[in-house]
């Protein structure tokens, strides 16, 4: 009987029952004067009047008039570089212990994020508002007992001046609760190496060793050590090293293109739960099974604004034009593609994230990311989101009865005109033809932006396969640069090149 489990499921269940009812309006005028408040002193406080602003007979609404949007380069440029230099209450009071490093989709260069205390805290709390929930998921008493696969970046931070810098994934693995860690694996030592393949290789020696329940981390990361855990021990699926694998928690990106490529290293279904941490904190989460959609975490740290996302509202960097009008919570609507915009307790104002979302239910405030703000594809006014991509894959999936789980493309310029041409990872050698066919109608039926760009300026589809190893090692030599580790969706014609470069030069073409 599983005893401890009981004790530890009774008093999820009694947690998850006894918080109060969430009003994320509510909650989210709250958070933003406390973030006012707070950082009313700091430089960027005193300049923008922080003060003036809660004095106001409309706080929020002064707030949108008087603060601009940042995207990073103008946040960075205007004020973090002080941060990273070491200086004192320049965005928030004090200097972060913790720089976030990402190079998000666009910048060649690591972008370094503040992470302050009470981001840090933040993310703690959001975690355990996140175990909480799962008193909604029926799981049995047995599960939580078992332990936690959490496979993030190296917890092996590097020290630069008087701060601590690495992925966020690290950074939070390096600050898990004391009462955590006996639950947690692959444990410090092993999570402190820094190069993948060592740690994936120890990881795949002590995985017999493990009574793994649940798993996290980004799907195409997660693919790879579980290939290479059946891949050691010889066996055909990981529950037949980890029978008691019952939930598998995603992040990172969509979950949606890798679920059939996932679904074919298990021996059995698991509860698939999504969340959304970023740099810059944590955004969303899963919180019942009826939906795949996130909730916005509404009440710890993080003020969201929501512009919507249209095309005179978008300059051509993926940056924002001041007077594009933002929304409050109160003020959504479903179904509809709204940029993001957060203000957060490491001292981010206004901020574009650069990801687009969409409200599946208001009222709860749940959402689904949709894409990404720089969608180099409207150079010839397609506007395809990366959800329209998601999908036009999983149709390609199923007609070509192949898996497909890493893709990227380019709205790229031939002789005789654009082309969106599409790199697809499969290890299967299906006909390009039929396959840029397939997109090429799927995507007609499905987005009339796409289907009126067919006319005009898009002069067709171009497909190429390539195995799916190459993604892996495209997203791990740009971590050893400094770079991002998730591929990208879709390219502008720079990075494109860059990308085939890197196929020919490697013998992927």
């Amino acid at each position: 009987m599983a005893i401890l489990g009981n004790i530890i499921k009774g008093v999820i269940e009694v947690g998850g029952k006894l918080r109060p009812e969430s009003n994320p309006v509510e909650e989210q005028k709250a958070v933003l004067r406390e973030l006012l408040d707070t950082a009313k002193d700091t430089l960027f406080g005193q300049h923008y009047g922080f003060e003036f602003i809660l004095a106001s007979d409309a706080p929020t609404q002064t707030y949108r008039e008087r603060i601009p949007f940042h995207d990073y380069n103008k946040m960075a440029s205007e004020w973090w570089e002080d941060v990273v230099a070491g200086k004192p209450d320049i965005t928030w009071p004090g200097s972060p212990d913790y720089f976030a490093l990402s190079s998000g989709t666009t910048g060649k260069k690591s972008k370094r994020i503040p992470v302050t205390d009470q981001m840090v805290k933040a993310i703690k709390s959001a975690g355990i508002s996140q175990v909480m929930a799962l008193h909604n998921f029926e799981l049995p008493a047995d599960f939580f007992e078992k332990e936690i696969m959490m496979l993030g970046s190296s917890t092996d931070l590097n020290k630069r001046g008087g701060h601590l810098e690495g992925e966020i994934s690290g950074i939070s693995a390096s600050n898990i609760p004391f009462w955590f860690k006996g639950y947690y694996k692959p444990g410090e030592e092993i999570a402190q190496i820094d190069e993948w393949d060592q740690r994936v290789l120890q990881i795949a020696k002590e995985a017999k060793n493990w009574d793994i329940g649940a798993l996290s981390g980004i799907p195409s990361w997660m693919e790879l050590m579980l290939e290479k855990v059946i891949e050691y021990h010889g066996v055909n699926n990981i529950h037949e090293i980890w029978p008691n694998l019952q939930v598998y928690t995603s992040g990172g990106v969509a979950f949606d293109p890798y679920q059939k490529s996932f679904n074919a290293l298990l021996g059995k279904p698991i509860q698939i739960i999504d969340t959304y941490l970023a740099s810059e904190g944590f955004i969303a989460c899963q919180v019942r099974p009826e939906t795949t959609a996130m909730k916005l975490i509404t009440n710890n740290g993080i003020y969201f604004e929501f512009v919507p996302f249209k095309p005179e509202y978008i300059n051509t960097d993926g940056s924002l034009v001041q007077d594009a009008p933002s929304l409050g919570l109160d003020e959504v609507e479903t179904g509809e593609d709204y940029v993001l915009i957060i203000s957060t307790v490491s001292g981010a104002w206004r901020y574009i994230i650069g990801d687009t979302i969409e409200f599946t239910d208001v009222t709860r405030a749940e959402i689904k990311i949709t894409g990404r703000t720089k969608f180099f594809l409207n150079t010839v006014g397609s506007q395809l989101s990366v959800n329209k991509m998601n999908d036009a894959v999983q149709h390609l999936e199923e007609d070509l009865g192949i898996k497909i789980p890493e893709f990227t493309l380019c709205a790229k310029r031939y002789d005789d005109g654009f082309y969106h041409t599409w790199y697809l990872g499969s290890d299967a050698k299906p006909n390009t033809e039929q396959a840029a066919k397939s997109l090429d109608a799927f995507l007609k039926d499905a987005n009339k932006n796409y289907r009126v760009a067919r006319t005009k300026a898009l002069e067709g589809v171009k497909t190429h396969f390539v195995p799916q190893k190459a993604f892996a090692e495209w997203s791990g030599a740009n971590k050893k640069k400094g770079g991002q580790v998730k591929m990208e969706r879709v390219m502008g014609e720079e990075k494109f090149a860059e990308w085939e470069n890197f196929l020919a030069e490697n013998n992927f073409k």
